[in-house]
C-alpha cells in the first residue's frame, strides 16, 4: 500500500480581519497565488497531472462561493485538474488532507493539493451574514437560550449540562465564544489561567519571530494596493500579564473569554502538496514529511472546545501510538479555554505544546488553519529537530479533528 507524504507547503502571512494587510485581497486570487507557490516548488512535476485540488474554506459564501477549489485552478491555467470546495469549518483543511491521504493508500491517485483559503476581511459586514440564513427553526429555542446567556441575564452563573439531559436541543449554530464560555464552567477554569496561556502564546510567538522560525515558512505577498507583505500581522511584543488581565470580557458580562485568551478574526491561506511515495521518488523528490494517521470525532456542540480530545485519541489509536510517542503538539488556539483542558485531558507536556505560539498571536483563517498547522508542524519539527507531530483542533457544530504526521 503507497504512503501519502507532504512534498512541498507554503502559506501566506495572515492579516487581522477589515483592518489588516489581506485585506484588500480576494480569496480566491490569495488561494490561487499560494497553491501556485507551492506547486513552483516543484519543477519536475507537471501540475496538469495533479490528481484533484481540495480546497477547505470555512465559510463558502459570497467571494468564496462558486467552488473555489475549481475557479483557483482555471486561474493557475490548470483547466485539466479538478477541484472541490470542502468545508468542516476550522478543520476544513485538515479534512482536505485526510480526503488525499485516503484516496492515496486506496490507489485512487498519485498527486494531490490540500489547501485552505479564508478572508473574514470580505464577508459583507465583516460578519458571516454573506452567507442566507438557511438555520433551521428547530433550534430556535436553543439560539435564543444562547441569546440570553450572552446578555448576562444569570443563567451564566451555573456549570454548563448537556441541554439534552433537560430534553432539549443543543445549539448547533452556537457562537464559539458562547462555547469557551461553556467549556470554561463546566471545567472551573479561572480568568487568570486563561489570560496567562494567552500571554505564553504572545510571548513564544514574539521568541520565535526574533529566532526566524516564522519567516521560514511565510511567502510574501504583494497586496493589491503595490504593498509587500512578509509578515503575519498577529503578533504583539511585550504582552504582560497584567496588560492582559484589563481587558473585559467580550461573549458574556460575567465571562472569562477576553481578547487576549482567544484568537482574532484573520485572513490568510495555506497549501500542501501530497503524493504517493513511489511518486515522490519517480520525481526524485525527498518528502518533509509522511502522513500517519487521522481522526476525527464529535460532541454537544455547546462544548466544542472538548473535541481534540477524542479526535487525538483516535487518529492515536490509527497510529498504534500514545502521547507519550508524540514530540510536538500543536492544537488550534481558538481559544485558551478550550486548549487548556484538551491538553490536560491528553496528558501533554505542555513544553511540547505550541512550542512557538498559536492562534491567539498567529491568527487563526477558519479554512486555512489546517494547512496552516501543517505547514507550521513540518517547521518546527525541522526546527527543533524532532520526529513525530500531533495536530489537533475543536471544530464549529461540535466536532474535533487530528492528524499525525511523521518527519522524513
Amino acid at each position: 500500500m503507497p504512503e501519502a507524504v507532504i512534498v512541498s507547503v507554503a502559506r501566506s502571512p495572515i492579516g487581522r480581519a477589515n483592518k489588516g494587510s489581506l485585506k484588500d485581497f480576494r480569496p480566491d486570487d490569495l488561494a490561487a497565488l499560494i497553491v501556485k507557490t507551492a506547486l513552483d516548488k516543484i519543477p519536475a512535476l507537471d501540475r496538469n497531472t495533479v490528481d484533484d485540488l481540495y480546497l477547505g474554506c470555512g465559510l463558502p459564501g459570497g467571494e468564496m462561493g462558486n467552488n473555489m477549489g475549481r475557479i483557483i485552478n482555471v486561474i493557475n491555467d490548470m483547466d485539466q485538474v479538478p477541484g472541490a470546495t470542502i468545508t468542516r469549518y476550522c478543520a476544513s483543511s485538515v479534512q482536505t488532507t485526510r480526503m488525499a491521504f485516503h484516496a492515496i493508500k486506496a490507489g485512487e491517485g498519485d498527486v494531490f493539493i490540500s489547501a485552505g483559503v479564508e478572508t473574514v476581511s470580505r464577508f459583507k459586514n465583516g460578519t458571516s451574514d454573506h452567507i442566507p440564513n438557511t438555520r433551521n427553526p428547530i433550534f430556535d429555542d436553543a439560539i435564543a437560550r444562547t441569546d440570553a446567556q450572552a446578555k448576562g441575564d444569570g443563567t451564566t452563573t451555573a456549570d454548563w449540562h448537556d441541554p439534552r439531559e433537560d430534553g432539549l436541543l443543543p445549539d448547533a449554530y452556537i457562537a464559539m465564544g458562547q462555547t469557551a464560555e461553556n467549556v470554561a464552567r463546566m471545567r472551573g477554569l479561572s480568568r487568570q489561567e486563561l489570560d496567562e496561556f494567552g500571554v505564553r502564546s504572545q510571548n513564544l510567538a514574539e521568541k520565535a519571530i526574533n529566532d526566524g522560525f516564522w519567516a521560514r515558512e511565510i511567502t510574501s505577498v504583494t497586496a493589491p494596493d503595490g504593498t509587500v507583505v512578509s509578515a503575519d500581522d498577529g503578533p504583539r511584543a511585550g504582552v504582560t500579564y497584567e496588560a492582559a488581565s484589563q481587558l473585559k470580557p467580550v461573549f458574556r458580562p460575567d465571562g472569562v473569554v477576553t481578547a487576549a485568551n482567544c484568537c482574532p478574526l484573520n485572513d490568510g491561506a495555506a497549501a500542501v502538496v501530497i503524493m504517493s511515495d513511489t511518486k515522490a521518488a519517480e520525481l526524485g523528490l525527498k518528502p518533509l514529511a509522511r502522513i500517519v494517521s487521522t481522526g476525527v470525532s464529535g460532541l454537544s456542540p455547546e462544548i466544542m472546545g472538548l473535541g481534540p480530545v477524542e479526535a487525538s485519541k483516535r487518529a492515536l489509536a490509527n497510529a498504534g501510538m500514545s502521547i507519550g510517542d508524540i514530540d510536538l503538539v500543536e492544537i488550534n488556539e481558538a481559544f485558551a479555554a478550550q486548549v487548556v483542558p484538551s491538553y490536560q485531558d491528553l496528558g501533554i507536556d505542555i513544553d511540547r505544546l505550541n512550542v512557538n505560539g498559536g492562534a491567539i498571536a498567529v491568527g487563526h483563517p477558519f479554512g486555512m488553519t489546517g494547512a496552516r498547522l501543517q505547514n507550521t508542524m513540518i517547521n518546527s519539527l525541522d526546527w527543533h529537530d524532532k520526529s513525530t507531530g500531533l495536530i489537533t483542533m475543536c471544530v464549529g457544530g461540535g466536532q474535533g479533528m487530528a492528524l499525525i504526521l511523521e518527519r522524513i
